[in-house]
């Protein structure tokens, strides 16, 4: 099977292409990355466009599209999320979702529970606890940094490193700070050889957006001398 991915859930517009054999034996055809909180939408179709002729591929050779669900803020996610389904649509493949924390978790390659965190701006961070770089245990959760139970755990993500000062040791060595593409296309295609289900490609918000269409205007009461 052959999976594009990509996450633009975070400033990371990150994006891979990779393949997986009958036998289950991985390979990485591309990957590329770059951070840039504010040029989704102009750095994500030149990317796909490099890694297709990196790895030698044309887009009708794909046998699915993975795309990162978040959370994350409201315009990055649309970026990603409204490229993957017209790409699936074109190509007429499947769409699968991967939540953007998970494929942080799984790059961390760790064995022991840890806390992964995004940034969630507001002065908020997105986590989640994980007993290895391959299990969540429990839902996404937006908080305040303080008001986050690490249980004293270990924590990663850009998330930890923006409030080390309040996270104190734990923090102490974040890194990843951001999802790669390279470890969601081999998660995705890892949950598939085994037949698990990978999340609906549709945008895990957690709170309402920043903008918001306007309400109707007020009445103006008029006055009569």
């Amino acid at each position: 099977m052959l999976l594009l991915a990509f996450d633009t859930a975070t400033p990371a517009v990150t994006a891979a292409i990779g393949e997986r054999s009958a036998d289950g034996a991985f390979t990485l055809r591309a990957s590329a990355s770059s951070v840039d909180a504010r040029r989704h939408g102009e750095l994500l179709s030149p990317t796909i466009r490099r890694l297709t002729e990196e790895a030698g591929v044309a887009l009708g050779d794909l046998d699915g599209v993975a795309v990162g669900i978040g959370p994350g803020p409201y315009t990055g996610l649309r970026v990603g999320l409204s490229t993957a389904h017209a790409l699936s649509d074109a190509l007429g493949v499947p769409c699968h979702g991967v939540t953007t924390l998970d494929a942080l978790a799984f790059a961390t390659g760790r064995t022991e529970p840890f806390v992964a965190m995004t940034d969630a701006r507001r002065k908020e961070v997105f986590w989640a606890r994980y007993d290895d770089h391959l299990t969540r245990v429990g839902e996404v959760r937006v908080d305040r940094p303080a008001e986050v139970d690490t249980g004293g755990l270990p924590l990663v993500g850009h998330g930890a490193a923006m409030y080390a000062d309040v996270l104190g040791d734990a923090a102490a060595a974040p890194e990843p700070l951001h999802p790669d593409a390279a470890a969601m296309v081999e998660l995705a295609l890892l949950r598939l050889h085994r037949g698990e289900n990978l999340p609906d490609p549709t945008p895990l918000y957690l709170r309402r957006p920043d903008a918001v269409a306007p309400g109707a205007p007020k009445k103006v009461r008029q006055w009569v001398k």
